[in-house]
């Protein structure tokens, strides 16, 4: 099978698409496939070190406003369907697989122009612009969660499969729990809250933390916080011009990033996070309570009605970033662990919306429009 996939900007958009190439890779191993992007995004590191080539065109999200910026993108992104074109000639695609953003409109119309069968894969709640907009021509839409479907007008075919993530629950042994937890450098007689704002951080969870610490609100809680690596240097000075020693907090461990997420959120009690699709998923999977901080100020409020899918099973509470502060995540995070019938029946809720054997779904609805 020789697949072109069109994957840009955030990791977001790119991991399912490296996710569902690997996929293919496994079921045919003598697949070509090929990526395409653009020069500024996240792909330009992720793709290579998937081992796939990377092709980059011109491709950029238009505002509404009338401005010289909004014309020379759309210049660009017109000479960018161009090269699209030429990419589709050249390489000859048995199939073209969008994993949604700005890329996928020159990529979607150079491939159906040029007779080429076309899947998006929507990993959001509420669907991006560019999915919607190219819902007519795409053979079949893979969405990640059953609200989404409404949202889609025009559409030929859309399939629930959900969205293909590397982190799935894993059942310890007490010694191995016991020896994560350890490895933590926390321990096991306290619940665990594990918090993070995404690979670079947020800042306003990050005050919030900061003010839980300062006035020692977790007496009944342990912490693991990622920071983002950009936020660490600046929080651990914050800390030290209050007399708080970063590597030395009660029920405290923080850390720039966590390399090894999977072991920690299986051994953590409740997840403290912003609600991107992938997390979403993840939680949903591993079956946890949450507490959700959506980032606003993104494409149609997305990361909101991500979270609205795990608060509307009862399995998280939503708290909005211009309401968070120390006290009410506090407040929310003990309403949680002081009840443990209500932290299990969070856990319970939230695996009822996770999907299984996601990879495979996928995988059936491509075979089926490559024969």
């Amino acid at each position: 099978m020789r697949v072109i996939v069109a994957a840009a900007g955030t990791a977001g958009h790119i991991n399912p698409g490296i996710a569902i190439a690997n996929k293919i890779k496994e079921k045919e191993k003598d697949s070509k496939i090929i990526f395409v992007g653009t020069t500024r995004g996240l792909e330009n590191d992720l793709v290579p070190r998937a081992g796939y080539e990377l092709k980059t065109i011109d491709a950029y999200g238009l505002s509404k406003k009338i401005s010289i910026d909004n014309f020379k993108k759309l210049y660009k992104t017109y000479k960018g369907l161009g090269e699209a074109n030429k990419i589709i000639k050249e390489f000859k695609p048995d199939i073209v697989i969008g994993t949604g953003g700005y890329i996928c409109g020159a990529v979607v119309t150079a491939a159906k122009k040029n007779k080429i069968p076309v899947v998006l894969h929507e990993s959001n709640a509420f669907p991006g612009k560019a999915v919607k907009m190219l819902a007519k021509k795409t053979d079949v839409i893979l969405i990640s969660f059953e609200d989404a479907k409404n949202r889609i007008k025009n559409a030929k075919k859309i399939v629930y499969t959900g969205t293909p993530v590397k982190i799935q629950k894993r059942n310890y042994e007490i010694n191995e729990k016991t020896k994560i937890i350890k490895d933590l450098g926390l321990n096991e007689t306290k619940p665990i809250i594990l918090i993070f704002g995404g690979s670079q951080g947020a800042q306003k969870i990050n005050e919030a933390i900061i003010g839980i610490i300062t006035q020692k609100l977790n007496k009944k809680y342990q912490i693991i916080w990622a920071t983002g690596p950009k936020q660490y240097d600046i929080i651990k000075e914050d800390l030290e011009n209050k007399n708080i020693n970063i590597n030395n907090i009660e029920n405290v461990k923080i850390v720039p990033y966590i390399y090894n997420m999977e072991e920690v959120m299986n051994v953590s009690d409740v997840i403290v996070a912003r609600s991107g699709a992938m997390t979403i998923t993840e939680i949903s999977n591993l079956a946890k309570p949450s507490i959700l901080i959506p980032l606003p100020n993104v494409s149609q409020d997305h990361q909101l009605y991500n979270a609205k899918v795990l608060e509307n099973v009862g399995a998280a509470k939503i708290i909005l970033n211009d309401n968070l502060n120390e006290n009410n995540l506090n407040d929310s995070i003990e309403s949680i662990i002081l009840d443990k019938t209500k932290m299990g029946e969070m856990g319970k809720n939230a695996f009822k919306i996770s999907s299984s054997d996601v990879e495979e779904k996928i995988y059936k609805e491509i075979k089926e429009l490559v024969k």
